[in-house]
């Protein structure tokens, strides 16, 4: 191969210029925003379903934000079980009351320690390992998206909501997990059908262990 460059080939103004352009629009993209809504903003982490990651979309999370928010009450905290989603929602300061609550957000996902003291690592295959910081029931209200559709997964991740909350639980899953998360979790099937930005092949639903709108709406 030669090393002179006479044999590199060039780009046309034309394309060299649509070039700039996508890098440019790519440097300010949300993933790149130093604005906190865009810092937020459901979708600023892109999902990888290699994680069985599928975000809600937005008035699905801006829905749930509002139920916990609710629940939470005054001063309430609020602990996302791999629902990034809602935590996102929550820290974008567009949903009323949000500033009156706090929230953590669980993952697993280690791209979501860019939000700092708010991230706690997660592994459900260890549902009770968590920092000596967080104590046992000391979440108001808990909000768990379990990543996967099994029996195994559920079991862990109801380990892990029964260890956080002071009692309110509100479970987003399938709709064919229904059986066991009442046995594991005492709760009831939601009318609210939760959407996400892609369409599953299964049926998702909301599950609470408490008198909420959602069971109606």
């Amino acid at each position: 191969m030669s090393d002179s460059d006479d044999d590199v080939p060039t780009l046309s103004a034309h394309t060299l210029a649509a070039l700039q352009e996508f890098y440019k629009e790519t440097s300010t993209g949300p993933a790149h925003s130093t604005t906190p809504s865009d810092q937020f903003a459901v979708g600023a982490v892109e999902e990888d379903w290699r994680m069985s990651q599928f975000w809600y979309s937005d008035e699905t999370a801006t829905q749930l934000a509002e139920e916990v928010i609710r629940e939470a009450g005054e001063g309430g905290r609020i602990a996302c079980v791999s629902a990034p989603s809602v935590y996102q929602k929550l820290k974008q300061g567009v949903v009323d009351g949000s500033d009156r609550v706090s929230a953590v957000v669980l993952e697993y996902d280690r791209r979501f320690a860019a939000y700092g003291d708010d991230f706690i690592f997660y592994d459900y295959n260890e549902p009770l390992s968590f920092p000596a910081n967080v104590a046992p029931q000391s979440f108001d209200i808990v909000l768990a998206d379990p990543p996967y559709l099994s029996e195994e997964c559920l079991s862990k991740v109801a380990k892990t909501i029964k260890h956080l909350s002071k009692g309110k639980v509100l479970l987003c899953t399938g709709a064919i997990m229904e059986k066991l998360a009442t046995e594991l979790l005492d709760v009831k099937k939601c009318s609210f059908l939760p959407k996400h930005n892609r369409n599953l092949s299964n049926e998702f639903r909301c599950f609470v262990n408490y008198p909420s709108r959602l069971l109606s709406c």
